[in-house]
């Protein structure tokens, strides 16, 4: 056997042990008469000494040979380390080699394998296999795994049941664009990769197995903002016979049971928050709690003063940022730049000090009086000591803006710790949102949520005021998790394609087997998909993704270790009946 323990288990209680351990050289310190060698796998590190009183010349030099990442077996007997190392679980032993086998050498490794290495992320996604032996790329993976194993645990024994649906479908409009793949036994023809397993699992709950959940891979050909991914993969989950109170109740005993299993946190209370009330206090529809600085609008008290940038504005609303007074000029005109700044894109952004002995000082203090200004602190809660930040202008528009400015000043003032869990249901979403572009409704979530009860008949008068019975769960700042009560019977489906412009000939080459199912007694059902990549970030206190990703795609979906996209030959193109055209 190669090894008969591993390099992170042995301790003081198996000194005089004879050993065997596989592993690679983490790095060597040659002293001429003694060799120490750390020896390095997944479970942690041992220290190998060899030496001219005890080891032979010709070991010695074996050793004195050694590269870093180098593939050894090494057999010899534990020993009581000289010097102790107490930030080890091996650090009160060594072992001391009497046989040595290199089992495989190694180039110089491109980058330190070293907790904190000296690679940059291209060239660690380049030789990503190096890189997941650095422990913070290992952890991570291990920690994803011990997420999924608690994610299966717990719906297993709530009798969810685990299904597999497949991975070559038929293309349906679900908001992205579908990877798409040739079918070569059927020729002009397409599968498409799925964007979510959302009809088959409806199809599941036509089929009567009432609780369903899957981890899942799914795809979607998108352009790729920040810490996005091409390929993701999902918690997916449906029940049947619920309405969404009973799906709220049972994926927050979900998030309870991974907060306390792999943080060991208990969370009790999971609030609900309508949506308009979300874009309205926090200018977005997945707010981080952790933390208050609540928008305040202030069209009523600072309108109609002669200032015509508040005057001509849709909306004009503020935060009151803690401690902000103390800024100095240079740095308020730096966070004015900040908001200026092309991804914001804010005009300017107006201030007002809150001073200790309870005067205002204000960037517009030429309009306003400190009765307007008290006004201002009253609307937007701010205390002396803090700083009044006002943000103006189309409504959506400056929403966004002022988001991006709360959020920024928050990990500015290190309000957002990642050992504080802060969950959130927002609920109540709008059922369709208008493409300004082409003046069409378009589903907020998919085309098979449902609308609230009594909601339906809007549809015709006054689409954008239906309401979906849609949530989303938040977690810090991020959905985690998002779903729907379904539809579940044909003609509410068709009215709600028709409304999203499908033909009847377009419903039933698109999703007519769907459709048909619904006739053959669909019950009520709705679930829930959690976004796995992010929720394990969140967990691990990260919120960036990558980490926990085995070989990730880098921002233009590129897998840069295998070079992939890449062409296909002639002969493959001629077998799948395809001809390219690309446009230079």
């Amino acid at each position: 056997m190669y090894r008969s323990y591993n390099c992170g288990e042995l301790n003081a209680s198996h000194i005089n042990t004879e050993v065997t351990l596989s592993g690679w050289v983490q790095k060597s310190r040659d002293k001429g008469f003694i060799v120490w060698v750390d020896l390095r796998d997944r479970y942690g590190i041992t220290q190998l000494v060899f030496d001219e009183q005890r080891s032979s010349k010709a070991l010695i030099e074996q050793a004195q040979n050694l590269g870093r990442e180098f593939v050894i077996q090494v057999k010899g007997t534990v020993i009581e380390r000289a010097s102790k190392n107490p930030n080890m679980p091996t650090g009160d032993i060594e072992i001391l080699v009497s046989e040595l086998t290199v089992l495989n050498e190694a180039k110089l490794p491109p980058f330190t394998i070293e907790d904190k290495t000296d690679g940059g992320e291209d060239i660690r996604m380049k030789y990503r296999y190096l890189d997941i032996r650095r422990n913070p790329v290992k952890n991570s993976l291990i920690f994803r795994a011990k997420v999924a194993q608690e994610v299966r645990n717990y719906l297993s024994e709530e009798g969810f049941i685990e299904v597999e649906t497949p991975y070559l479908i038929k293309s349906t409009p679900e908001g992205a664009r579908d990877f798409v793949v040739p079918s070569r036994m059927n020729e002009g023809q397409f599968y498409a990769l799925p964007q979510s397993p959302q009809t088959f699992k409806q199809l599941l709950m036509v089929g009567g197995m009432d609780k369903y959940f899957q981890i899942v891979k799914c795809f979607r050909d998108e352009d790729l903002r920040a810490d996005r991914q091409p390929e993701f993969t999902q918690i997916d989950c449906e029940m049947a016979f619920v309405e969404q109170e009973d799906i709220l109740n049972a994926f927050e005993g979900l998030t309870r049971h991974l907060l306390k299993e792999v943080n060991n946190v208990e969370v009790e209370k999971f609030p609900r928050m309508r949506y308009d009330d979300a874009m309205r206090l926090y200018g977005n529809d997945k707010p981080d709690i952790r933390f208050g600085m609540e928008f305040g609008e202030l069209n009523k008290v600072a309108q109609h003063k002669d200032f015509g940038v508040f005057n001509n504005a849709e909306l004009v609303v503020g935060i009151a940022v803690p401690g902000g007074n103390s800024y100095s000029r240079k740095e308020i005109d730096k966070l004015i730049n900040w908001v200026k700044r092309p991804q914001v894109g804010a005009l300017g952004m107006v201030y007002c000090r809150c001073n200790d002995d309870g005067t205002y000082k204000s960037s517009v203090d030429k309009f306003y009086n400190q009765d307007d200004l008290a006004k201002w602190a009253e609307i937007t809660g701010a205390k002396a000591g803090d700083l009044i930040c006002v943000l103006s202008g189309e409504t959506n528009r400056v929403r966004a803006q002022l988001s991006a400015l709360r959020m920024e000043m928050a990990e500015r003032l290190g309000l957002r710790d990642p050992k504080v869990f802060a969950p959130l249901w927002v609920i109540d979403f709008p059922l369709l949102e208008l493409d300004e572009e082409t003046g069409r409704y378009h589903a907020m979530h998919h085309p098979f949520t449902s609308p609230k009860p009594g909601q339906i008949e809007l549809l015709d008068s006054k689409p954008g005021e239906v309401k979906a019975n849609a949530y989303d769960l938040v977690l810090n700042g991020n959905e985690i998790g998002g779903g729907s009560i379904r539809i579940h019977d044909k003609a509410t489906q068709a009215i709600m394609l028709k409304h999203l412009g499908f033909t009847e000939e377009e419903a039933k080459a698109q999703f007519g087997f769907l459709m048909d199912a619904f006739e053959y007694g669909a019950p009520p059902h709705g679930g829930i998909a959690f976004g796995l990549d992010r929720l394990v970030a969140i967990l691990g206190g990260q919120e960036t993704i990558r980490d926990f990703i085995a070989f990730p795609k880098n921002n233009s979906g590129r897998d840069v270790m295998i070079d992939a996209p890449a062409p296909l030959d002639e002969k493959q193109l001629e077998e799948l009946s395809l001809k390219l055209n690309i446009k230079s």
